[in-house]
């Protein structure tokens, strides 16, 4: 067996041992991009980083493959991304870690020189990670007003409130689908590939990157504005029609070809350019270790983090049989036979719901989901979980100053039906509405023994019936969001 077959079937046992202990990382992953239409692009990633790595092969085969003893610091690095993740909930990070590993097991097994000459297809794989949806309601708000201030320039009455959008012609809304974060982020993967291609200025690289997720956010702001004045000029029904088809055939081709356009004129990297240059990475290799020290530990780093995420992962601790919500002073408990509105708790093992309502006739809902404990699939603090339903008619439709430091929001139905709602998040015994706090105190107490036990707790109120001065008076009159907790766990 020659030297360079014995380091690649090295990384082959390598990257075999980390695909097998973490499959479930790769196949949550793969998920993704197959189902989602936000990360469909990382489907076409996985064939292009091959292509990448194929034209840097003939140029790296006469360096000098090594194992590297640094990527172990790397390698365990990974798992430590991973084991937070696994402990917290979070799979961005559980998959950002099998990406590092991966990453490491390269440099483990081939060494600093080839890990050097592999640098961009090493680093464009992170982008395989799914990430980004969190800045979907920024843009969506973004959308929102760059619409309604061109609507206005244009002569055409609009009246904004949140994400919806009332005009003339009907109501709009700039739902989640029209934030544009698809083609950001699909934007994003490829300007990245095309700045490497075509440009060999650091600085050029990052001005075209740069300019093209601009010009893709306000491409999508005119979409949204030019969708509104076809309603007005052609009725609802048929700018919708163009609008889908519009977005989801010509679009983005069309944002590509004008960014590659306007920056061909600044393109300065010739077509024939080698893909790496290998006069860096020349000369003897350093740190390299003996295949029987360094490649045994390379092995051993995996099974020692899924192994802790194992012994971390099945902790629970019992909710109490009711989790108990009252009726503060001035306000009684009634039963609503048909409610217009409900939460969302997946995967919670206990659920109360109780309507109160008080002497001037204010309404207002109080919703508790229970976790004995916390894992993926059944978090207080999840995509498309608490106090919108996804699969309800109910919609984002701004943020609303926090109620003692709840995550406050108005929610809009069709009707349309306006409604507040405050959330609040308890994880180890701590009370949060941050959901950013809540995700590092489920990770403190899943990694150092603390309380399993999660709630979501949140106060809601339709506008029409009190809104967020309910909620707020409510909230006072029952001593504060630390007492129901409290009372709902039993912990005083």
């Amino acid at each position: 067996m020659t030297l360079w077959q014995r380091h690649l079937a090295a990384l082959g046992l390598l990257a075999a041992v980390i695909l097998a202990l973490f499959w479930r990382d790769v196949a949550d992953m793969a998920g993704i991009w197959w189902h989602s239409s936000t990360f469909t692009h990382c489907l076409l990633m996985v064939p292009m980083i091959g292509w990448l790595v194929s034209q840097r092969v003939s140029l790296l085969r006469p360096l000098t493959p090594a194992f590297w003893w640094p990527a172990l610091i790397w390698m365990a690095g990974a798992g430590l991304v991973w084991l937070v993740g696994e402990a917290a909930g979070v799979g961005l990070f559980r998959q950002l870690g099998l990406v590092l590993m991966l990453q490491g097991a390269v440099g483990a097994a081939l060494g600093e020189k080839l890990v050097r000459g592999l640098l961009f297809p090493l680093g464009y794989a992170l982008l395989l990670v799914p990430f980004g949806e969190e800045l979907v309601p920024l843009l969506q708000t973004f959308t929102a007003h760059i619409s309604v201030v061109l609507l206005h320039l244009s002569g055409i009455a609009a009246e904004m409130q949140g994400v919806f959008i009332t005009t003339k012609a009907g109501f709009f809304e700039v739902a989640e689908e029209c934030s544009g974060v698809n083609f950001l982020i699909a934007m994003l993967a490829y300007s990245v590939f095309a700045a490497h291609l075509c440009f060999k200025s650091w600085t050029r690289r990052i001005v075209f990157v740069a300019a093209a997720l601009a010009t893709t956010i306000l491409a999508n702001a005119l979409r949204a504005y030019g969708t509104m004045v076809a309603a007005e000029i052609w009725g609802i029904e048929a700018a919708g029609g163009i609008d889908h088809i519009f977005y989801g055939w010509i679009f983005f081709g069309l944002v590509i070809l004008l960014v590659m356009l306007v920056a061909l004129r600044w393109f300065d990297r010739p077509a024939n350019d080698p893909a790496v240059d290998v006069r860096g990475p020349d000369g003897v290799p350093r740190f390299a270790g003996r295949a029987k020290s360094v490649l045994p530990a390379a092995l051993a780093l995996p099974l020692v983090f899924a192994g802790w995420g194992m012994l971390i992962g099945d902790r629970s601790a019992p909710l109490p049989a009711t989790m108990e919500i009252i009726a503060p002073p001035g306000w009684s408990e009634v039963i609503l036979e048909r409610p217009i509105w409900s939460p969302r708790f997946d995967g919670s093992d206990q659920i109360r719901i109780v309507h109160f309502v008080d002497g001037a006739g204010r309404q207002v809902t109080v919703a508790i989901g229970g976790y004995e404990r916390q894992a993926e699939g059944r978090e207080v603090v999840a995509f498309g979980q608490g106090a919108i339903d996804l699969d309800s008619k109910w919609a984002w439709s701004a943020a609303l100053p926090a109620v003692e430091g709840a995550k406050t929001e108005r929610l809009l139905h069709p009707g349309p039906v306006l409604r507040d709602a405050a959330t609040w998040y308890v994880v180890d015994g701590r009370v949060t509405g941050d959901p950013r706090r809540a995700k590092l105190a489920g990770l403190r107490a899943r990694l150092l023994g603390g309380d399993p036990r999660a709630l979501s707790l949140i106060i809601s109120s339709e506008d029409r019936q009190g809104g967020l001065n309910a909620i707020t008076d409510f909230l006072s009159a029952s001593g504060g969001v630390e007492a129901m907790a409290d009372r709902a766990l039993k912990l005083r």
